[in-house]
Parts: C-alpha cells; structure tokens; sequence
C-alpha cells in the first residue's frame, strides 16, 4: 500500500443516506462538516476537569442550512464566538438539551452565515464518561495524579464538543498545559524526549474520527524501542513494558511487509494503570494498553498485533458507523493473526484463533439472530454494544474463509488494494462489498459465490462450511481434559507444566459451564490457580471455580476484580457472582470497595449488570 496525502483527500463526507444511518450522533454533515478542531487544553487535577477552548473550523455544505449541531456530554459551555476569516469574533446564539440517555446533549449553533470557524470555551465535568482521573494512591508509583480518555464509541463528546460520528473525519492540533512533571500524551506523534515543562504542543495531520481523539497525563517516563516506537509507562513499570514489547519495530515492519508501508510516522505505546477498561485501544501513533497483558514471556503481545493492525483496518480504513464496526475489528483480527503467524509461529497464531472460534461457536447461538449478523439490522443498542464478539470473532472468520477460498497471495494483494483504495475514508458495509464483489469476487471466478459472501454478512450464525484450523496440542488437550472430568486422570498427571498461556486458556474455557467442585479443588492444588499472576488465566479460572461452588477461591478473585478494571477480565468474575443470592451479595460488597477506581465505563458495566440481575426475567429478544 502507498502512503497517500491525506491533506488532499480532506474530510470524508459519505453521501446522506449513509450519513443518516448513524443513530448515535446528533451531527448533520449533510448540512456542515468539521474539518479540523484546534484545542487549548489546561488540565486541572484538584478539580478534575478539562478547561478546553476547542476552535472547530468549518465546511458549509448546505446553502440553506441555519444551524452547526455538536454532540456534547455534561459539558459546561462557557461561550461560543464565529470566527470570521479576518480572525474577527462575535457571540452565536445557541441551545444545549437536556441530556438523553447514550447520547449526551445536542448543542445547537445559530450560524445562517456560514462562519469559517466557531470558537466554544468549556468545561468537562469530573464524571465525563470518556476521562478517568486518578489519585496518586491509584497509580503504580503512586506519587502523581494521572488522567487518561477512552473516546470509543461514542465518548469524545465527554471531553470536546464535536461531531462524534466515525463517518465524520478532521485533523485536529492542541496545546495542552499541565503542572511540571505531569507528562502528556496525546492520539499524534509525540517527542519521547520532550521536556517536563508543563507545556505540550500536538499536530494530528491525517483527518480522523473523532472516537480516535485521546488524551493522557501523569508520571510517564520513556524508553524508545526502534527508531519509530518507544514505550511510556509509569517509571517502576516502564523496564517489565520495554521487556514485552520489544519486537514493536519488527512487527511494524511485518506488517508493512504484508499490507503496504505505516503511514502514520510513530508508533507508541502508552501502558496505562489497571484501571484501563479495555485490553488497548487503537489511537493514532500512540496505542494506549492495560498492563495485564505484561506477563514477562510475550504470550499476551498479540493485542500489541491487533493494536498496530488497526492503523490499516480502523483507523487508515473506518467503520462508517458503529453498525459496520466489523469492518474495524474483524479485519483487524485476521491482520492481527497474520503478523502473530509471521512473528511467533504458526502455533500461537492458530491456538489464538480457535480460542476465539471456539469462544464465538458456545455464545452465539445464545444471541438474538439480528445481533448474530455482521451487518445487523437498525437496533435499539448502545454504540459501545455494537462492539461483540460477532464484530471481532466472526469477522476475522469471514476474512479467513475469504483468504482460503482464493488462495493467501491473492486475497493478501487484494486486501492491500482495499487499504490503497479507501485509505483516509469511513465506509459502509454496502461500500466494502461493492469494492470486493468485482475486485475479489468476480475477478477470480468459480471459488466463492456471492451468496456465500451475503450469509456471512447478513446471515445469522456460521455458515456450515467455515474453516477451522487444525491443533495438535488443542486436541490433545481435549483428550486430557475429558479423562480429568471422567476421573481416570488425576489433576497432577495432566502433564501442563509446559502449557503456555494460550492453551491453560483453552483447557479452562472448555470446562463445564457448573463443573463438578471436587475436580476445581483438585485442578487448584495440583496447578495454584487461586492467585495465579496472569490475568487471562486467572478470570477463567475464577469463573469456573465460583460456578462450582469454591467459596474459598472467592477472596483471590474478588481481588483480581479490584485489582483489574479491563471489563473482559473483570465482569466476568461478578456475573459469575451475581447468579446466587449469596454471591450476589458478595459481588455488591466487592465493588462497593473498589468502584472508585473502576473507570466510568467498568462501573457502568457492572451496575447495568446488577441492574438486570435484579429485575425479573423479561426474556433476551432485541427492542
């Protein structure tokens, strides 16, 4: 792939029937579109606020249009002014909303004529859905405050009014002033060697969506690890970062060498606090991580992988609405385990993909047939629920049956001629596949028909004929695990001392959904589950032992939920809680302990599910 000028493309504006079928954003593109937002940004710990003045410069679209509607979210808007092309300013009549569930404020700009740019001084609140501010005690070396944001899905409007809609693309540059020690670290190329002066200067050149815009400041030290890469960690954990993530430079260059050159210049990666609700997220030169993933043998660095491969699929190439979002993670996950295949072998990158297949054959049958399709119908969902296994799991399948059926060098240059083709755009489903049927499909004919193609993306479940790798260690570990439920192997004969982390995984996932209490305490004394330092084996196991009754297992794994705000290895440690009265009481004492350093997002993902788990049963069709 060639790296094209993305200043010459400027913003992407989709034509507006797709621009309407976001129903997350109050935004009317169709009428005026953001094409670049300058931010000056104070960060104010002792409040926990952002005092922002966010200057957003403007393309009119619409001769008739009256108003520039934003997406805002317990913002305190303090004034708007138009900016004339002169730099002149004078005051704009505007309306902000009451808030509405998931959507925030719509703040409405009287505008009839047409200023080139509109200028809004404002304030965040301290429970902004998209910041978390952290107490030094919080923190790992708990000597400074620390803040960090997580825009995606629909979270930006937390901390910058603005277009939040992926559709919606912008260059953006920011001055951030923080107090003298405080490091910050923004979604742009940043100077690992820029001084701790309290005073920060961003350039993001390439236009990007707005779930894209991240922020983060605190006690950061640096240690580059390529000539392009560098790790930012708080300073007693930045050594065991640097350790892990060291083969950065080589798994750019893989990817290069599969899809076509990076084009975004750096690529850093900011571990954050535990307290980080997801396993990374992919902002533009500077990943964002959880440290559970820093186990000390590189088994986890897969999700530096998917990570990295977002700067094709997602951010160069993006999900024009949160109902297309497969099109970020699903391709995504097949580059993902094309660069793991590359580096590490064959073997991890095939265990990692039949954990995931196996994962999504047990839950999707338990799903709503609209939410089982990777292109949905319009549903009544939160944008952040968009984001399922189906996105991920069956999406990276659909790209893995694509790549047998035509053969790996041929789907690998078509994939590359997809990147090249809508670089720097945000795509509809319908526009992906109106590029693969002739490019893909028709061009190689006889080895896919196009209503294959259509039950992947709109049929429900897996297609009969899906492909599923071959694991000689995974079959045997299913052998072993069938005798040890049996009882004719006991738990210290499984021979798993020289188990990694990817098949402890899979031995636990296939376990029984209430396996038996006497095999778990068995499985705990020969193996030390309770307390294992890895998280991913650790949720798993905490599952399974709490679902067959191990009260004793209860105090390791109400700490591993305190210790860990990443949803995926935390909620699952209070639904399996929530099922008895009595664990159900538990889980509300353990999060009454730990909620105040759960990320906003975390806490409102275990009350939604305490929430539900105290209502009467109302069946599991979708509204």
């Amino acid at each position: 792939m060639r790296c094209l000028p993305s200043l010459v493309l400027g913003a992407l504006v989709l034509p507006a029937a797709a621009q309407a079928a976001d129903p997350h954003s109050y935004a009317e593109p169709q009428k005026v579109v953001v094409s670049h937002i300058d931010l000056d940004i104070h960060v104010d710990f002792p409040e926990q606020r952002l005092h922002g003045i966010a200057t957003l410069t403007l393309d009119w679209k619409d001769p008739a249009a009256t108003q520039l509607v934003l997406d805002t979210e317990n913002l305190a808007i303090a004034s708007i002014e138009a900016v004339d092309a002169q730099g002149r300013v004078h005051a704009l009549d505007h309306a902000l909303a009451s808030a509405v569930p998931t959507m925030g404020s719509k703040l409405a700009i009287e505008a009839p004529r047409h200023p080139r740019a509109v200028r809004i001084a404002y304030a965040t609140s301290p429970t902004a859905s998209g910041l978390q501010w952290l107490d030094p005690a919080q923190t790992a070396d708990k000597k400074l405050p620390f803040l960090f944001s997580q825009s995606e899905s629909t979270h930006a409007r937390s901390w910058v009014p603005c277009q939040d809609s992926p559709a919606i693309r912008f260059t953006w540059r920011a001055h951030v002033t923080a107090p003298k020690a405080i490091r910050v670290a923004m979604s742009a190329p940043n100077d690992p060697a820029h001084p701790l002066n309290g005073s920060f200067d961003f350039d993001q050149t390439h236009p990007v969506p707005s779930y894209l815009l991240a922020i983060a400041a605190g006690d950061l030290a640096v240690k580059e690890t390529g000539p392009r890469s560098a790790v930012y960690a708080e300073p007693s954990v930045l050594a065991r970062a640097a350790h892990e993530f060291a083969d950065t430079e080589k798994m750019i260059a893989t990817a290069e060498g599969l899809y076509g050159s990076y084009c975004w210049g750096r690529y850093d990666l900011l571990v954050l606090p535990p307290s980080f609700p997801y396993g990374g997220m992919e902002n533009p030169n500077m990943t964002f991580a959880t440290p559970t993933v820093l186990v000390g043998d590189k088994s986890l660095v897969s999700l530096v992988a998917h990570e990295l491969a977002h700067s094709w699929s997602g951010n160069l190439v993006t999900a024009a609405t949160w109902r297309d979002i497969w099109l970020n993670e699903g391709v995504t996950t097949y580059v993902q385990g094309r660069i793991t295949e590359a580096l590490y072998g064959q073997r991890q990158a095939t265990e990692e993909t039949l954990l995931a297949i196996r994962k999504l054959q047990k839950v999707i049958a338990t799903l709503p047939e609209n939410a089982q399709r990777l292109a949905p119908e319009p549903r009544a969902v939160d944008a952040d629920d968009e984001l399922s296994d189906v996105a991920y799991d069956k999406g990276s399948w659909f790209m893995r049956t694509l790549e047998q059926k035509f053969g790996r060098k041929d789907f690998d240059a078509y994939l590359e001629s997809y990147f090249n083709h809508f670089g720097w755009h945000s795509i509809t489903t319908e526009q992906m596949l109106a590029y693969l049927r002739p490019n893909l499909i028709d061009r190689y004919p006889g080895k896919m028909r196009w209503d294959e193609v259509e039950a992947w993306v709109y049929g429900a479940g897996i297609p009969g004929d899906a492909p599923i790798p071959d694991s000689p260690r995974f079959d045997a570990i299913d052998r072993k695990r069938g005798e040890f439920l049996a009882g004719t192997l006991a738990a210290d004969r499984l021979d798993a001392k020289d188990w990694n982390t990817q098949e402890w995984m899979y031995f636990l996932d296939r376990l029984p959904d209430t396996p038996a209490l006497a095999r778990m305490q068995a499985l705990d004394a020969a193996w030390h589950l309770t307390g294992t330092p890895n998280a991913e084996i650790g949720m798993r196991w905490y599952d399974h032992a709490i679902a067959a009754g191990d009260a004793a297992a209860w105090p390791a794994a109400a700490e591993h939920a305190t210790r860990i705000g990443r949803m995926y290895l935390t909620l699952p440690i209070y639904k399996a809680l929530v099922k008895t009265p009595k664990g159900f009481a538990y889980a509300e004492a353990v999060y009454a302990k730990a909620k105040a350093g759960y990320h906003p997002l975390t806490r409102m993902a275990i009350e939604k599910m305490f929430a539900k788990a105290r209502a009467p049963a109302h069946g599991t069709g979708e509204a």
